[in-house]
């Protein structure tokens, strides 16, 4: 976080004000120009004087703001001077004054994010660090997911998201707020290869949040749950997900003009491969309007099939159950029990004397209310069988001692 240090007798604030005035008035000559400068010196004194910070930060702001576009100020100087007028939210004793002013001057700042948009965010979060008032503070990290997003700087701004559970508990944000964050971060990460993920995860959150809801809020995630099912479709490298059964999303099944993107996503986690070339043959133009690519998908929905198999009770799969399956040929079987593996979808050996693969493990493809209950029990079960195996080694432990105790005392007599 930036400091300020006084280099003159003049107040920083006062010296902002008259840098930046002559920097704007240069062009129409000193006549003009100097009673501008001197009339608004005036008005910055008499802010300060009576304390009226917001005020001054929105004369401060007047000017300062076309200073990112100035070729005579120096990136280090608009940081000194941002910081300079960012510093005056500590000057105000309300805190309402205070989110306003950080409203106003987050809001100058992300105006042409094109511009500087590093020198921008860093701004941006030096101002955060600043205020005090928690909500605040939320409003201007929205203000830096913007930026991100429009100025195209999202690689700045993941390393915070490490932080963001903390952040939550901090700004202690309602629903909407949170759901207006999560799809801010998920926007912000949409363009991002390195983060698809976690902008998918954001996104997943946002159209939680929605669970519980009348129909007609669960009606704006909308075109979000569609975004979210044909980023999931497209993604390579995910294979499960929690949007099936999410109501934001099933409000998609009986949607006249969507019907069909919830279907294509009930195939990937539902069926099998046979099921996708039937959809694909009847539905050609649905692919191309998302554009997702047929190989990708006949890809993707092999692997998801060959999961499906691995998780059948008896644990094995015969090779020309995955013949058939994946409709591929001899050859090509172990070359997709292989994939699937490096996927890390299922952990197995491959039998092949006897012709059949033995499955150890496999993911899930959905993993919903029915998947946390499978997981409950199973843990529940563990708990049982540990406190057993306690109970005997105790039990076991008592009558070794008294042995030892009962051998000891015929020894002494």
């Amino acid at each position: 976080m930036a400091t300020i240090v006084p280099t003159s007798e003049e107040d920083p604030a006062l010296a902002v004000v008259r840098f930046t005035s002559d920097l704007a008035w240069a062009d129409a000559g000193p006549e003009v120009a100097e009673p501008q400068v001197t009339r608004l010196c005036m008005e910055a004194q008499e802010c300060m004087v009576v304390g009226r910070w917001l005020d001054l930060a929105s004369l401060m702001l007047t000017s300062a703001d076309l200073l990112f576009s100035n070729a005579k100020v120096s990136e280090k100087d608009l940081e000194c001077i941002f910081t300079v007028i960012c510093n005056l939210v500590t000057k105000s004793q309300n805190p309402s004054e205070a989110l306003e002013m950080a409203k106003m001057i987050s809001a100058k700042i992300v105006q042409q994010p094109i511009e500087k948009p590093t020198l921008r965010l860093k701004i941006l979060f030096n101002l955060y660090n600043l205020l005090e008032d928690p909500y605040a503070r939320f409003s201007v990290y929205m203000k830096a997911l913007t930026l991100a997003l429009n100025g195209k700087v999202a690689d700045h701004i993941i390393p915070s998201l490490k932080k963001i559970d903390g952040f939550l508990k901090e700004w202690n944000l309602d629903v909407k707020d949170r759901r207006e964050l999560y799809l801010a971060i998920s926007n912000a990460l949409k363009d991002s290869k390195s983060s698809a993920k976690d902008g998918f995860k954001f996104l997943t959150k946002y159209l939680a949040t929605f669970t519980g809801e009348d129909a007609i809020a669960i009606a704006e995630a909308k075109e979000e749950a569609v975004r979210a099912i044909i980023e999931f479709v497209k993604a390579p490298d995910m294979f499960q997900c929690e949007l099936l059964d999410m109501p934001a999303v099933v409000q998609l099944e009986n949607d006249a003009t969507y019907a069909l993107v919830y279907q294509l996503l009930k195939i990937f986690l539902t069926q099998r491969l046979d099921s996708y070339l039937e959809f694909e043959d009847a539905n050609t133009a649905l692919l191309e309007t998302y554009n997702l690519a047929h190989e990708d998908c006949i890809t993707k929905m092999k692997l998801m099939s060959l999961v499906d198999l691995a998780s059948t009770p008896s644990r094995k799969i015969p090779y020309a159950l995955i013949k058939d399956t994946l409709q591929v040929s001899d050859d090509e079987v172990e070359l997709w029990v292989v994939k699937a593996i490096t996927a890390k979808l299922i952990d197995c050996k491959m039998d092949q004397m006897n012709q059949v693969v033995l499955v150890s493990r496999c993911s899930e493809r959905v993993f919903g209310q029915h998947q946390w209950q499978e997981l409950r029990e199973k843990l529940a079960t563990w708990r049982e069988n540990i406190a057993s195996v306690i109970n005997t080694i105790q039990a076991n432990k008592i009558v070794e001692d008294g042995v030892q105790q009962a051998a000891q005392g015929v020894a002494t007599r």
